[in-house]
């Protein structure tokens, strides 16, 4: 008994209809998404078995490196223009330009005095980081009152997301205790007692 041969026809899939599910998905991602910026400089975060979850928005960030200096940041651009709004309040000697601002307001984090900002903020971002990892924020007092990073905390928690805003330290592994403790003591003057603590998460071992 002879083969019999069979002609398959052309068969034509229309895949207009998942082209445009996969535009449509890809621009929502784009638009919903949230460019990472480089952060003032890196830290190694402890290790912990907490799984509690940090918040993504109004969260003040400190971050203290292993040589013990600190460096603030805030999630959007906007908070952080307010911030630096209130802090200049405090202060009439510092004086900004509009481009020095937009370099401000586009950092990810600063750790920076406030004798320096003007000289730092003339450069490029990138630049800005380089330059400003080596020196973060005083906790000195100053003539008396407030050190320049309660001034900062104050001027974030004054603006208008303040009544929301969380705090959240990250500091290295290796940054001595007495650093740590005299920040967190100087939140503690502010009546800033309750604040998140950025750490890795390592499996709990066996007992």
């Amino acid at each position: 008994m002879g083969k019999i041969k069979i002609k398959k026809a052309d068969v034509w899939i229309d895949m207009t209809p998942m082209s445009d599910v996969m535009v449509l998905l890809l621009t929502f991602f784009m638009l919903t998404s949230t460019f990472v910026k480089n952060e003032a400089v890196k830290v190694n975060a402890p290790g912990s078995v907490s799984e509690i979850k940090v918040p993504e928005t109004e969260v003040l960030q400190i971050i203290v490196d292993k040589d013990g200096k600190i460096f603030i940041g805030l999630d959007k651009p906007g908070y952080m223009q307010e911030m630096l709004e209130g802090f200049k309040s405090k202060f009439s000697g510092l004086s900004l330009s509009a481009m020095q601002e937009k370099n401000f307001i586009g950092l990810a984090s600063f750790g920076m005095p406030m004798n320096k900002m003007s000289d730092v903020l003339k450069h490029e971002a990138g630049d800005v980081n380089n330059l400003q990892k080596e020196m973060g924020i005083p906790t000195d007092s100053i003539n008396g009152g407030m050190s320049e990073f309660q001034c900062w905390v104050d001027a974030a928690r004054n603006s208008s997301f303040g009544d929301k805003m969380k705090v959240a330290i990250k500091a290295d592994a290796a940054t001595p205790y007495k650093v740590v403790k005299k920040m967190m003591s100087e939140l503690q003057d502010m009546s800033e007692n309750r604040y998140y603590l950025i750490t890795t998460l390592k499996k709990e071992e066996a007992e």
